[in-house]
């Protein structure tokens, strides 16, 4: 017998197109859902477009220049007037301007020339209001953030046209405000010019006057500095020149006087020198150096002839005699005069070097001066030129804001600008907001797209078992077929003999369709044992096992219905036999199970009531004489199906699932919840449960969602036999 022994419990191992065709009929099936999403969205989108005021624009086109027209020369410069011609300049010089025409000192201006803080309709006020009211509310409106939230700037792409909107309830008055805007910023233009290039002035005149204190604190600086270097009649040029001179005069000079000394020098040593080797003897003098002049020359020619004539006298007298005396003498005074005239010429070269000596020590002293006199001169120079160069700079600075002066005085005569209107606006009578058929078209599709996510969601909030996806999809099992739900009666019989008194009706077809899934599952070893169980109570599971054993009984085979729900026990009182002697009894030894099934009116349909309710089912359900019980059952009959207690209420179930060739699981369609499902089935499979599938009971042909599913069922075949009326399975 073949089945499935897998964990049902873990559902389909992921999105298949079979699930997502099932998401998309769940949505479909809410097809209305949607639509009433739809169309309350675009319902009220419609009331809210009526509701809003009608809005008109106008629009003022504008030339904008990087720079204004220039008018004077080239060399004058304007304070804003620099010119561009790089991109992202102009890209943000443009972004700018943008900002300037939406910026509150603009809408300021056009503010105070219409008087739009005391216009009640620019306002948006009612003309009903109170005074009072009235003159509070005018007190408490931004007239200035108002007029700026309806101007709009748009540029002309790849031009330097700038559009001014301006949107208002009154086209008139849009128009009108979208001249004003654009007059207003070519003045805030302008004043934005003037006030910057009075700023300069300003800040330019405060300059000049400290520039030229500056300059005549410098002037009289330099002016202290030639005073105190003597310098108003030569300039320090000239008397470094002159100094210059004084000492290569002075190194000349020195040079002369030290070569003298040298030789005056020698000359002294000479005679000190012949001084000293001639001894006593007066001689020595005549070899000193001016020993020859013509005073001493003559000296020592009187010298020589007088001793000459001494000599001769000598000769002739004899020492004493007067005549040699006297010459004796005048030879004396001759010599001594000739020795003095010696040492006069060497005292004269002694003195001759003393002076020179002298001299030589003057020149140094003077040359020192005029050193020292040439050092100071170059520090006066670098203060001097310093001094000039702050003087000059000064000066420079001067006389260069004193022409930036003259051009920007120039320049703020002129009132050019590099604004100019194009168009101006005019009065445009169709409204521009709001957009009525964009609004409902944007309405319908949000409406549709709400709608869709209220469908996903109702479809995600939905957890019940209610298709054929989800038996296959979600709980992983085998789908053996639907039951459809049956018309309520009166009769009970009639409700759980359906299948057997209307045997043309669709609830006998779908049951026969079932009974040949199960047949065909394994047909060369068709399944002895069934157990029929559910999740949980009045989920349809007795009438289903009782509506299959009449089907597979009217296919020829004898079938015994076994009442194993010990605690609510049902066929007895569908087929209206006694419950006296039953299962629990034969279990425990007493009758006989020939004595205790008990016979139906449906032909090959047997059933064996629970008997008398036990205290302990599950262990009743465990013993061998139960095994037994079955296997005797087995032997006389063809096909047993036992009737189980749900699954997720007791374990009877699952107990008798181990004992029979496979389980049938009973889903009501849009009540079985798929978490308890779930847990039912996990139940089966820890007990190593032969699962043959589940049947879905109790489903609704009539609604849209099995409309397209089980359409067959509806309406094939005559429906004559079908007892009038019929109740839901339970």
């Amino acid at each position: 017998m073949e089945g499935t022994v897998l964990d049902p419990a873990g559902g389909a191992p992921g999105a298949t197109s079979a699930s997502v065709m099932h998401r998309v009929r769940g949505v479909w099936r809410r097809k209305w859902v949607m639509l009433g999403v739809a169309l309350a969205v675009t319902a009220l989108t419609a009331a809210w477009t009526l509701r809003q005021p009608r809005i008109y624009a106008a629009s003022t086109s504008l030339i904008i220049d990087v720079t204004a027209p220039r008018i004077l020369d080239g060399e004058v410069k304007e304070v804003m007037g620099e010119e561009r011609s790089n991109y992202w300049f102009n890209k943000e010089y443009y972004a700018t301007q943008s900002e300037i025409i939406t910026s509150r000192a603009v809408a300021s201006r056009v503010v105070d020339r219409l008087g739009l803080a005391k216009d009640a309709a620019f306002l948006g006020l009612p003309a009903n209001l109170d005074p009072a009211e009235r003159a509070k509310a005018l007190e408490g409106a931004d007239a200035v953030g108002l007029l700026r939230s309806r101007i709009q700037v748009v540029p002309g792409k790849d031009s330097r046209v700038m559009n001014i909107g301006v949107e208002d309830v009154d086209p008139a008055r849009a128009a009108l405000l979208s001249n004003e805007v654009a007059a207003a910023y070519m003045a805030e233009n302008l004043a934005l010019k003037l006030r910057t290039t009075e700023e300069a002035r300003t800040w330019l005149e405060g300059r000049l006057d400290e520039l030229g204190r500056q300059s005549k604190s410098d002037e009289m600086a330099v002016y202290d500095l030639k005073k105190d270097a003597d310098m108003l009649s030569t300039s320090l040029e000239s008397r470094l020149s002159i100094v210059s001179e004084r000492i290569n005069s002075y190194n000349l000079k020195l040079t002369e006087v030290q070569t003298r000394i040298a030789a005056q020098q020698a000359r002294v040593d000479a005679i000190h020198r012949l001084r000293k080797d001639a001894g006593n003897d007066e001689t020595w003098a005549e070899a000193v150096p001016g020993a020859k002049d013509g005073p001493i020359q003559d000296l020592k020619s009187r010298y020589g002839e007088q001793k000459a004539a001494c000599a001769e006298l000598t000769e002739r007298y004899l020492p004493e005699h007067p005549k040699l005396l006297e010459c004796n003498r005048k030879l004396e005074v001759v010599r001594a005069d000739l020795l003095k005239s010696l040492t006069n010429v060497v005292r004269s070269a002694e003195t001759q070097l003393v002076e020179a000596q002298g001299e030589e020590k003057n020149l140094n002293k003077l040359l020192d001066a005029a050193k020292a006199e040439a050092f100071q001169v170059n520090k006066k120079a670098i203060e001097y030129g310093r001094l000039q160069r702050e003087s000059d700079n000064t000066q420079r600075l001067y006389e260069l804001v004193l022409k930036r002066l003259k051009d920007i005085e120039l320049s703020g005569l002129l009132r050019t600008s590099n604004v100019r209107v194009l168009d101006a606006a005019q009065p445009v009578m169709v409204p521009v907001r709001p957009h009525t058929r964009r609004n409902l078209m944007v309405g319908w599709v949000m409406g549709l797209l709400l709608g869709l996510g209220v469908a996903l969601f109702l479809e995600m909030l939905e957890n019940t078992v209610g298709s054929q996806a989800d038996v296959e999809d979600v709980l992983g099992l085998a789908f053996l077929g639907v039951v459809p739900r049956m018309e309520a009666t009166k009769a009970p019989g009639d409700r759980d003999l359906y299948v057997h008194r209307a045997p043309r009706s669709a609830v006998a077809e779908c049951c026969r369709a079932v009974r040949t899934n199960l047949l065909f599952m394994s047909p060369d070893h068709p399944c002895k044992t069934l157990v029929v169980t559910s999740s949980g109570p009045q989920e349809g599971k007795s009438t289903t096992c009782i509506n299959l054993g009449v089907a597979m009984a009217q296919s020829g085979n004898r079938v015994l219905l076994l009442d194993t729900d010990m605690r609510r026990p049902r066929l007895h009182r569908a087929f209206g036999v006694p419950n006296d002697l039953g299962i629990s009894s034969l279990v425990v030894g007493e009758g006989s199970l020939d004595r205790a099934v008990k016979s139906t009116e449906v032909p090959n349909l047997f059933v064996l009531p629970c008997g008398p309710l036990p205290p302990n089912p599950a262990e009743l359900l465990h013993t061998r004489a139960f095994k037994e019980l079955l296997r005797q059952a087995g032997e006389k009959f063809d096909r047993i199906i036992l009737d189980s207690p749900p699954l997720n209420a007791v374990v009877d179930a699952a107990v008798l699932a181990t004992q029979a060739d496979g389980v049938v699981m009973v889903l009501k369609a849009g009540r079985t919840d798929r978490g308890a499902a779930k847990r039912a089935l996990r139940s089966l499979a820890d007990v190593q449960a032969r699962m043959f599938g589940a049947i879905l009971n109790d489903v609704d042909l009539r609604q849209p969602r099995y409309g397209d599913t089980y359409l067959g069922y509806q309406g094939y075949g005559p429906t004559q036999d079908e007892p009038k009326g019929g109740v839901a399975p339970s």
